[in-house]
């Protein structure tokens, strides 16, 4: 594949059609598009032009997609985190809905405050909308997280991954991947310890929605969006987002890299319903996990008997989580045979 080049259905798509949501109307390149199930997107943009995001930005992509299916009968918490820049300064907002700043350890909660002030006034169609990034839901903000999730708040939490304090210069989260370079966890010493499972963290609170999402399938990304939005109770949507900076990749790679993370079983995509119920949404490829990491210069130390171990490391998760699906299977059998 061309770097700036993904896949819809076996056919080959330029990605900044995807990033650009125009695969319905991109004129001149028939040649691409003919014979493919196109996706049509909500004609609604509730992100403006000019906002402060890096290019290539997986968050920013990320909240484009979210809102065009939330729609304008929303208002978001955000925490300190690379969105309270890529927002603007004040009075400026690049986004046309409600947008509370809130302290970095506080999403769940402001938005759960919000959430109870709308009950309150008898706006229950508004959705209340918490999105943070790793560090202020893997780390400073799980807290607030896990007591809403407790609690079960009536709320959307949705966290995009970008995988380290991207914002405050790159230092290492608990979203960091094993042995991937940070200004905190050099190259020489990167960092020992595996990410989080933070979906598996989320089910065990036994909510009634979490999901994984990748801004490289926004087709999917954007089913969870609304099928969130038709379910009561805490909700959380964990997305990856790649940052070119982060990462040390090129702008134009971002789609592709966050493809090569699905289809490699790094990041698989799956649905948990209240906790027990494991739904698989795509089934990956299966490329080797270095075809994902060696294009990343965050990796670019690592030596082929490490990846080796990522590789089974890799594999054995995605068993995991296959045995997971199966045994919904098996549980419905034996409700339906009983």
């Amino acid at each position: 594949m061309d770097n700036c080049d993904i896949w819809l259905n076996n056919n080959k798509i330029p990605s900044f059609c995807i990033a650009n949501l125009h695969l319905f109307n991109y004129k001149g390149h028939d040649s691409f598009t003919k014979g493919v199930k196109t996706m049509k997107y909500p004609e609604t943009e509730l992100v403006s032009q000019g906002h402060l995001a890096c290019q290539g930005c997986g968050g920013a992509l990320a909240m484009r997609l979210t809102l065009k299916v939330m729609g304008e009968k929303t208002i978001i918490v955000v925490p300190a985190c690379c969105w309270s820049v890529i927002n603007g300064p004040f009075p400026y907002s690049a986004v046309k809905i409600p947008f509370m700043h809130t302290a970095f350890e506080t999403a769940a909660i402001a938005a759960t405050g919000v959430r109870a002030s709308l009950d309150m006034q008898g706006k229950t169609d508004i959705q209340v909308l918490a999105w943070a990034g790793d560090g202020g839901t893997f780390d400073i903000g799980f807290q607030a997280l896990s007591g809403a999730a407790e609690r079960n708040e009536n709320i959307i939490y949705i966290c995009y991954d970008n995988e380290a304090y991207m914002n405050t210069g790159i230092q290492r989260s608990s979203a960091t991947p094993k042995l991937a370079w940070t200004t905190t966890t050099p190259s020489q010493t990167p960092k020992a310890e595996r990410k989080k499972n933070i979906i598996e963290i989320m089910a065990a609170h036994k909510i009634p929605y979490a999901a994984t999402a990748n801004v490289a399938f926004p087709d999917d990304l954007m089913r969870k969006v609304r099928t969130a939005m038709g379910i009561k109770g805490m909700r959380f949507i964990h997305i990856l987002s790649p940052c070119p900076p982060g990462w040390k990749i090129s702008s134009e790679m971002s789609i592709k890299i966050a493809r090569l993370a699905t289809e490699s079983k790094y990041f698989p995509l799956f649905e948990v319903f209240d906790g027990e119920e494991y739904v698989i949404n795509y089934e990956p490829k299966g490329i080797p996990v270095k075809e994902y990491m060696k294009p990343q210069a965050r990796f670019s130390h690592i030596k082929d008997d490490e990846y080796q171990l990522y590789q089974e490391f890799v594999d054995t998760e995605w068993e995991k989580l296959k045995l997971k699906a199966t045994m919904n299977e098996l549980l419905k059998k034996r409700r339906i045979s009983s």
